[in-house]
């Protein structure tokens, strides 16, 4: 059926709803974050997404998360409100984010959830106009798709770097002249292979290839960084992983986050290491001082909000480009 190009007035409204359709952008979070952090994440997306987004734009989010990763009973409580992943495999979206999770296994292809991620990157090639991976999901995706294997890191990379920009890509265009983002992994992805397969590298610093891109049906980006990062999640991070050396669940002490504390709280913080180590128990813990969020800052908010800015506009232009075509 021929539908009549609409005339008069009817002109006007019909470039409104397509603007409106247009600026509505559909995104679909896959939480696949532990359960002390499945909140946590889903505040820090959101209020991302929020930062990004222009006047005009509508984000509607929808949460999903991967059925096959381990959960407890507080954690499968929280994800009965989620969509049932398997409404996804039947859907399309305009974008989709999907995050990591703690890894269990030495081999990413022997963590219970690896099928179910690589069907989710298989999915999103073809249903979406691009996809977000996070951390691990980044580093299953490119093993999935290419083969390349992350390998082990001496210790934990933890804090905030100064990156520059590894080429002239759309998501990085009008951001800040100075661009820091925050890391937390034990494993990282050699720039080398990532380039020989053909990705281009959009963001790196001295924790290594920060962000990077690749297009395929949809466009794919990386993140080894957490640019959705809150102030004090690093903090958080640190104190729990302190908290493990003091009950032995971890042998070693934490590094602390590179970059991160002003030089009085890293002062006191060393003070409170040399404590834990010459008495390694869990009252220790209460050394650790409860008023530390108020010195530490989201110094990548500017940057991290640009760029997915640039994220959400340019789900904005495929989908106008596909609504035009139809």
């Amino acid at each position: 059926m021929i539908v009549p190009e609409p005339r008069g007035r009817d002109v006007t409204s019909a470039r409104l709803l397509r603007l409106r359709a247009r600026n509505c952008i559909e995104i679909g979070l896959v939480n696949n974050m532990p359960d002390a952090a499945l909140e946590a994440t889903e505040r820090q997306f959101r209020a991302l997404l929020d930062a990004a987004a222009t006047s005009g734009m509508v984000v509607r989010l929808k949460l999903f998360a991967l059925p096959d990763v381990p959960r407890g009973e507080a954690g499968r409580r929280h994800l009965s409100r989620y969509s049932d992943i398997g409404d996804l495999w039947n859907s399309r979206l305009d974008g989709l984010i999907v995050t990591g999770t703690e890894p269990r296994k030495p081999t990413l292809k022997d963590e219970p959830y690896w099928d179910s991620l690589t069907r989710l990157v298989d999915w999103a090639e073809h249903n979406t106009h691009s996809t977000v991976w996070s951390c691990l999901a980044a580093h299953a995706a490119v093993l999935h798709l290419d083969g390349i294997e992350r390998r082990p890191l001496d210790g934990k990379r933890s804090g905030v770097f100064e990156c520059s920009a590894g080429s002239n890509h759309p998501l990085t265009a009008a951001a800040p002249s100075r661009i820091c983002m925050p890391h937390s992994r034990c494993n990282d992805l050699p720039e080398d292979a990532l380039i020989a397969s053909g990705y281009r590298v959009v963001l790196r610093s001295a924790a290594g290839v920060d962000a990077f891109a690749r297009r395929r049906k949809s466009l794919f980006v990386f993140f080894q960084g957490h640019p959705e990062y809150e102030a004090d999640t690093l903090l958080l991070e640190y104190r729990r992983d302190v908290k493990r050396f003091l009950l032995r669940e971890r042998e070693t002490y934490p590094p602390m986050p590179h970059g991160y504390f002003d030089e009085e709280t890293a002062g006191a913080l060393a003070v409170i290491e040399q404590r834990a180590r010459a008495d390694r128990c869990e009252e220790r813990l209460a050394d650790f001082p409860a008023d530390l969020s108020a010195t530490v800052r989201d110094t990548w908010r500017p940057a991290a909000a640009f760029m997915y800015r640039n994220w959400l506009r340019y789900l904005c232009m495929q989908k106008e480009q596909r609504l035009s075509a139809t």
